[in-house]
């Protein structure tokens, strides 16, 4: 990927949010996220990481980078364990519903690198720089996406976005 990429990925920005509990597994995802990011040929000085506690706090820290302008894609990295109560549940389905809302809200792609697996032994083979670590995968997707939206912004006034969905001018991302 990286030969082809070289040359698309040069200049762009990306922000990472990578939840710090679970921390054994999230800290392999963001290694395997900013390897690729690097090997594909992005800059180190265009990669920023922010650290929150937990996986809950990822979509308002990715939703804020977001909307900085800084940044033509956020990263989201985290892991959620199932365990013997509802937590579980209640976390998965807020940090999902808050990362897509976060996209939609600010036009800008933010990937979802969150596991959720029902046992540490899943997280720890996701995340498995031997195996395929979701983190490098959530960097190509990234990629992939910046490259995608700015296709589709390149077709200007021929895509009709609802007015809900639209996203002024002075809140996208400098070229």
């Amino acid at each position: 990927m990286a030969k082809n990429t070289a040359r698309t990925v040069a200049g762009l920005r990306f922000g990472i949010v990578v939840a710090r509990f679970n921390q054994r597994i999230t800290s392999q995802l963001l290694r395997a996220c900013t390897d690729t990011l690097m090997y594909c040929g992005v800059a180190a000085k265009d990669v920023q990481v922010e650290r929150v506690p937990g996986a809950f706090e990822i979509p308002l820290v990715a939703c804020m980078m977001a909307r900085a302008n800084r940044f033509d894609a956020v990263i989201c990295l985290g892991a959620v364990i199932r365990g013997d109560t509802p937590h579980f549940d209640y976390i998965c389905s807020e940090v999902s519903r808050g990362i897509g809302q976060a996209a939609m809200e600010t036009e800008v792609p933010i990937i979802f690198g969150v596991l959720t697996t029902d046992t540490v032994a899943q997280a720890q083979e996701r995340a498995d720089p031997k195996q395929f670590n979701r983190g490098g995968a959530a960097a190509q997707s990234a990629i992939e996406m910046v490259t995608v939206m700015r296709r589709v912004r390149a077709l200007g006034s021929h895509v009709d976005l609802s007015p809900s969905m639209r996203r002024p001018a002075a809140q996208r991302p400098a070229k």
